[in-house]
């Protein structure tokens, strides 16, 4: 496929026929290309053998003269439909454009492969599609009322020289665009047009087709939509060499136009406002053009929404098409006249506010002496307001309490004042909001602290829902007409401004409450001046100069502003140098201590050191750093971390700056002996059973110890891979000391770990395993005693690692089991015999007794 692969130019399957005068439209693609995304293309034109340079996409001097006034006037041009595609469009094609047309692209490749141009034949015929609509002028324009039916007629009928189809679409033209009703493809299938399908799959619209080539669009249950211009709309088809179907030329004609008398339904009224305890009075009118016989049903609605639908709205009362009404105590449905129909709500309530609105359905008899439901119309929804006698009254909002700093208290209270017509059906609730106030001109909304219901519980909002629930906020009704709101501790994220709103609650003859108004307070705002908090942090080095194993003394002096009684926690950091394995990622936490004094060891992993360093509090902003018997691995940077704690509420402990101190250096000039660790086997690969010895060798550069002044520490490890791309293994250590540590093993393998000479160190693994195998390499800690008798740690060292391989001696593995099964053959073998041969001897003898015969001579033939 690779030597196969190239560039391939393509246009449509020849060849294209096209009628006389419509525009032609020839697309060419081109793939599997190298070079830029966007191609070139030239098209040429050939009646006989020569070829005539049509257009280009990228050589404006490419068209021939013949073709250039064309191409000028836009009736020749092309058009790019991708980076690889493009399209030949041809204005009112003549019989002298039939011929060759080839499409060819300028090659970007780097090896001339596959195709660069390709060809198609395009033919044209003449027109001899023709389509009218009905000669009579009475169908030309239709008035019908709504729910009738009605029939347009149209003829099309071609004399193409080709095989061709037609395809006849009814159209219709309600605004500015046509819509398709009902198609009869060139392919013989009835296709409805989008909204049309369920009224044709009902018979409501049909296609039919008669004599004179005439194609007939019938409508049943004629609606409003249904009017408008009508149009038959016919395309020409004919199938392409490909097998696929296109589409030569369309023409259409109009053919009616239908007007449609629609049947409404209104209330008399709009908006209506009733006080409650009155009555509420709304009239359905029926408007319709129909003088015959006919009756109408009558439904009425009442919904919350006006987007509610007749599923979700609340039917009160129903009157059917024999004047039949539903039954309600205090609600009425009277037929006033022939299109008019009242409702009477009696003794109205806050609770009959909403929107009513209702339906109608007009049923005409038919021959059989049956009803037909010709339309159902549903009114606009009109808004209905009963007004409640509501209370009068003033909100006022102070503050009892302001803070002066941050975390004391905060207490607003909001007072009921000039309370007129309450009544004991009225009760009063309040709710909470805060509003935070910003420097700029940005809208800020409102958010909810908390509110009551109509049952005085109280529901609290997201901001300060789990403050509520701490004891933080309370809320609380100090009296009849005064609500009160208490910050225990308040923050700066309080700061801002506080309203509250009073509503009243009316109860119901059902016995629910209701909320009839709402006032808002004058807001109030919570705020006092603040600083930012600053802190600075010094580091001081008591001790400018000193050597391995003496003490390391530093102290952090803290200064702060604006901080309210403020707490110091001091965090000691070490950044070591990036050669120290023990911590990659370079800064460790030494030692800490927090706000009340509490000293804690973090990340220091030294246990012969565990007492080795100290973290003081000298005075309240100055703190003392020590480390004892310092050793060549403390060398780094040191700094003090410090964070200043301001009193929160309810006893707490709040954060408020941190602050980093300056570098402090721990640098040891030696000129100690450098060491190196290699690590050798003699036999790499061994069999199973067999011991594998791996030797930890120590080499030392530079100044020469004697071997009681330098001790190692050594760590074995494996990894269980060719690649190291797991974790190592630990298998043994052996300390300064000569303690011998073994990790737990899983295997029937064992390990011994032992000191041949002062710098060798020999690791044996005794009856090896195959899971024994991988990279072993060994970890060593130098120590070396200092000139004042300490011994000072080095950093640690790794071994490069030597791959373990462990094979299995084939012969030794199955000389066993041969020698076994050759045996319990043989045994099992002569045991079969044995068995055979006795059952044959004894279980199986049978004695057969032979009959006796009688010796006796032949007779003669003559005697018998």
């Amino acid at each position: 496929l690779a030597f196969c692969r190239g560039r391939i130019v393509r246009v449509p399957k020849g060849p294209l026929i096209r009628v006389l005068g419509t525009e032609v439209v020839i697309p060419c693609s081109v793939s599997d290309y190298d070079g830029p995304s966007e191609q070139n293309f030239d098209w040429e034109f050939s009646r006989e053998t020569d070829f005539v340079r049509i257009v280009s996409t990228w050589d404006s001097t490419f068209t021939s003269e013949e073709y250039q006034k064309r191409v000028g006037r836009g009736d020749i041009k092309l058009r790019r439909s991708s980076n690889d595609a493009v399209e030949l469009v041809i204005r009112n094609i003549q019989p002298t454009d039939q011929g060759r047309y080839k499409c060819s692209t300028p090659s970007t490749d780097a090896t001339v492969q596959g195709n660069y141009d390709a060809e198609v034949q395009v033919k044209v015929i003449s027109d001899g599609l023709s389509v009218s609509g009905s000669k009579a002028r009475s169908s030309s324009s239709l008035r019908l009322s709504e729910g009738d039916s009605f029939r347009l007629r149209c003829s099309a009928i071609t004399t193409s020289p080709e095989h061709t189809h037609l395809h006849v679409t009814w159209q219709i033209k309600s605004g500015s665009a046509w819509r398709d009703i009902l198609s009869l493809t060139h392919e013989g299938k009835f296709q409805p047009g989008p909204g049309y399908e369920e009224r044709y799959r009902n018979g409501d619209i049909r296609l039919d087709t008669g004599v004179n080539d005439t194609y007939r669009l019938s409508v049943s249950q004629a609606s409003s939509v249904d009017a408008g211009a009508y149009k038959c709309l016919v395309s020409e088809w004919v199938r392409g060499a490909d097998g696929s179907w296109q589409k030569i030329q369309e023409k259409s004609v109009e053919i009616a136009s239908v007007s449609i008398q629609r049947t409404d339904v209104v209330i008399s009224t709009s908006n209506v406002s009733v006080t409650e305890r009155d009555s509420l009075d709304l009239t359905c009118n029926i408007t319709t053009d129909r003088s015959g016989i006919f009756q109408a049903e009558v439904m009425w609605y009442f919904s919350a929404s006006p987007d509610d639908t007749l599923s979700d709205a609340q039917l009160l009362l129903s009157m059917d098409r024999d004047s039949v009404v539903s039954d309600s105590t205090l609600i009425s449905l009277s037929h006033v006249d022939r299109n008019s129909y009242r409702l009477l709500v009696r003794d109205v309530d806050v609770e009959d506010s909403g929107y009513y609105f209702c339906e109608a359905a007009i049923w005409v008899p038919l021959h059989n002496g049956s009803w037909h439901k010709v339309v159902e119309r549903t009114s606009a929804p009109v808004s209905v307001v009963v007004t409640a006698l509501e209370p009068v009254y003033d909100v006022f909002l102070n503050a009892s309490k302001t803070p002066k700093f941050s975390d004391d208290p905060t207490e607003l209270n909001c007072r009921i004042r000039n309370a007129q017509d309450v009544e004991a059906n009225i009760r009063f609730t309040v709710s909470w909001y805060y509003r935070q106030r910003l420097r700029s001109d940005d809208a800020v909304t409102e958010e909810l602290l908390a509110t009551m219901d109509a049952d005085w519980t109280l529901l609290p909002g997201d901001r300060s829902r789990e403050r509520i629930q701490n004891g933080e906020i309370i809320f609380s009704k100090k009296s009849a007409d005064t609500f009160s709101l208490r910050i225990q501790w308040t923050s700066e994220s309080d700061r801002g401004d506080y309203f509250c709103v009073i509503s009243a609650w009316s109860r119901h003859r059902n016995n629910s409450w209701v909320k009839s108004k709402d006032v808002t307070s004058a807001s109030v705002n919570v705020f006092w001046a603040t600083q930012d908090y600053t802190l600075t942090v010094e580091a001081v080095k008591l001790k400018p100069f000193f050597v391995a194993g003496h003490t390391f003394e530093m102290t952090c002096k803290v200064s702060s502003k604006n901080i309210k009684t403020p707490r110091y926690s001091v965090l000691i950091t070490a950044e070591k140098p990036l050669t120290d394995q023990s911590n990659p990622n370079g800064t460790t936490r030494i030692i800490s201590l927090n706000q009340d004094s509490v000293v804690r060891l973090e990340d220091w992993t030294d246990q012969t050191r565990v007492d080795g360093v100290v973290l003081e509090k000298v005075q309240e902003n100055e703190f003392r750093y020590r480390m004892y018997q310092t050793q060549i691995s403390d060398a780094g940077l040191y700094r003090c971390v410090v964070t200043a704690w301001s009193p929160g509420g309810g006893g707490m402990w709040r954060e408020a700056v941190n602050g980093l101190s300056n570098p402090i250096q721990i640098d040891f000039q030696t000129s100690g002996p450098v060491f190196n660790v290699s690590v050798h086997s003699d036999s790499p690969t061994i069999y199973q059973g067999e011991v594998a010895d791996l030797l930890c060798i120590v080499t030392m550069e530079g100044m020469a110890l004697e071997p009681d002044d330098m001790s190692f520490d050594v760590s074995w490890f494996a990894v269980r891979s060719f690649a190291l791309d797991r974790e190592p293994i630990l298998l043994a250590s052996l300390d300064r000391r000569g303690i011998v540590t073994q990790s737990r093993r899983n295997g029937s393998s064992d390990l011994s770990l032992e000191r041949i000479s002062p710098l060798e160190f020999r690791l044996r693994v005794h009856g090896c395993e195959d899971h024994d195998f991988g990279n072993h390499y060994c970890v060593v800690t130098p120590w070396v005693r200092s000139a004042t008798g300490g011994w000072q740690r080095e950093p640690d060292i790794k071994a490069k690692p030597v791959f373990l391989s462990v094979k299995m001696d084939v012969l030794n593995a199955f000389k066993y089991p041969l020698l076994i099964g050759i045996g319990l053959a043989t045994v099992t073998g002569l045991l079969s015999c044995l068995i055979g041969y006795c059952s044959s001897r004894w279980c199986c003898k049978k004695e057969v007794q032979e009959t006796r015969r009688e010796r006796r001579r032949l007779m003669s033939m003559e005697m018998d």
